[in-house]
């Protein structure tokens, strides 16, 4: 000890800064180095009597349609289930950025899905993102906001896939994932930088079911400046002091959107490790690999819902139309898969969460996004947005873009063909949605509550892509519109995403 003392006093200043840095630095690798090997090893020597214990005890019915309704609320057939393969039986590829990875067999298969199972380890593959040998999951599987799941609710869906789904002999597709990306050892840095288990939770926040639900009338067009305020939400944005029965509603909507509704997989950002910001500001997001937009829904400008009847998010959930919107895309999967299938009081409580949310500032009126400048409506360019609107869009949409109304079934208003007029899904700053609507067409879900939906045809091999930015220009900056032009390359961009 008294020699390092006297090498230390013998060290010159600038000798000094750098030995300490290089302990700090040493310090800081130890402690990484020590919490990768627990994520390494701690997996397998939990789940070592985890595996070989399938629960064979026979559920109640009760239990089983909680479970098949969970699945619903999960979506999980959207991704375990790949195109004209059997239900639940995997093998779909999820594409990322890192590469591909393909969804695994859980149906209750002995020797390929999940057959040989405990409630435990499919507890913990939910609530840990580790398999039943104890390797981590990749995070594609959206584990992350699993997390936030009830052992009670784990327990029924374990249930269902147990007892209510066919097994299949299916084997499990291999990740394409690069070196390192494909490695245990990658997985274990990601996890420590990114992801903790969320505490254990016994009950779901749970409401009363609500009998029914008014007629809505359709919400304003013009924007309320207003801005919402939440006291704090370091865990739950709805900490805003509202008591009784509206708190346990958004509470009952948080722990869907947060869970199984995964709603943050898509509309939170990512970092460049793919890993969400935060999946409690659900700000908006290109979507990777896909080239579509999933819109803020804290900017009402967007796809907030702030100042909407609960009636209309209820229908835009339900039916995938409401009064002044309609979904299409990515959400129209999820709506079609998933959402119509919610009961009405989790609809609701969905409904309540999303206007709970803290509302972002939206752009100032007659600010155009990106602060582009107005259009030249004498230019070359608008005139022949307009010619091309005129031939192939007004008599859907009408000539100022004022779109067609029809009544819905419930008697509620159902778009039937969209005003592109005050739509702002049309003016946000972002235009790959209404680009890849107008390349590769959009379609609204058919749903229970709207059958037979109208549906915009592909213009991808009727207009250039000269063409396409052109009249995408134009209903951006016509009526009133406050977007920024589209380029020709930015069509290219998306034409070439769409035909990946």
């Amino acid at each position: 000890m008294n020699t390092l003392r006297a090498h230390w006093q013998r060290s010159g200043p600038v000798r000094r800064i750098f030995t300490a840095l290089g302990l700090f630095l040493s310090a800081i690798a130890l402690i990484c180095s020590v919490l990768v090997t627990t994520e390494l090893i701690a997996g397998y020597a939990a789940f070592s009597w985890a595996r070989d214990l399938n629960d064979v005890k026979k559920p109640s019915a009760a239990t089983l349609e909680h479970g098949a309704y969970l699945a619903k609320v999960g979506n999980c057939a959207a991704c375990h289930t790949a195109r004209g393969g059997a239900a639940f039986a995997g093998g779909k590829a999820i594409h990322t950025p890192f590469g591909a990875v393909y969804t695994s067999n859980i149906t209750p298969d002995i020797a390929t899905g999940i057959g040989r199972w405990s409630a435990q380890a499919f507890y913990r593959a939910m609530h840990e993102g580790r398999s039943a040998d104890g390797h981590m999951l990749t995070p594609a599987f959206p584990y992350t906001n699993y997390t936030h799941v009830t052992r009670q609710d784990t327990d029924a869906l374990y249930a269902y896939f147990m007892h209510d789904v066919q097994p299949v002999a299916q084997a499990n597709t291999a990740h394409a994932l690069p070196f390192p990306f494909n490695t245990q050892l990658a997985l274990a840095v990601w996890r420590v930088l990114f992801f903790e288990a969320a505490d254990a939770l016994g009950t779901a926040p749970a409401i009363q079911p609500a009998a029914s639900i008014a007629p809505a009338t359709p919400a304003s067009s013009g924007h309320q400046a207003t801005t919402k305020t939440i006291a704090t939400h370091a865990q739950f944005p709805w900490a805003s002091g509202t008591k009784g029965t509206k708190n346990a509603e958004i509470e009952r909507g948080a722990y869907l959107v947060r869970g199984l509704g995964h709603c943050s997989a898509c509309h939170a950002q990512r970092n460049a490790l793919g890993a969400t910001r935060n999946d409690l500001l659900l700000g908006g997001a290109l979507m990777p690999m896909q080239d579509w937009y999933a819109p803020s829904l804290m900017d009402a400008t967007q796809a907030g819902v702030m100042h909407w009847p609960v009636a209309d998010v209820v229908a835009l959930l339900q039916t995938g139309v409401a009064p002044s919107a309609s979904v299409a895309g990515p959400m129209a999967e999820v709506v079609a898969k998933s959402t119509q299938y919610w009961s009405l009081a989790d609809l609701q409580a969905t409904a309540a969460y999303l206007q709970s949310l803290p509302e972002t500032i939206p752009t100032p009126q007659g600010e155009r996004a990106g602060n582009a400048p107005a259009p030249d409506t004498h230019s070359g360019p608008y005139l022949r947005g307009s010619d091309l609107f005129a031939q192939h869009c007004a008599t859907c949409h009408g000539a100022l873009g004022q779109g067609l109304q029809l009544a819905g079934s419930n008697g509620l208003p159902a778009v039937a063909l969209p005003a592109l007029a005050g739509n702002r899904a049309v003016s946000m700053a972002n235009a790959a949605n209404m680009v890849r609507i107008i390349v590769g067409g959009g379609y609204a879900p058919s749903t229970a509550g709207n059958p037979r939906p109208f549906g915009m045809p592909p213009f991808v091999h009727v207009l250039s892509d000269e063409d396409i930015a052109a009249v995408t220009t134009y209903v951006r900056t016509a009526w009133g519109n406050q977007g920024s032009p589209v380029s020709a390359a930015q069509v290219l961009r998306h034409r070439k995403g769409l035909m990946n």
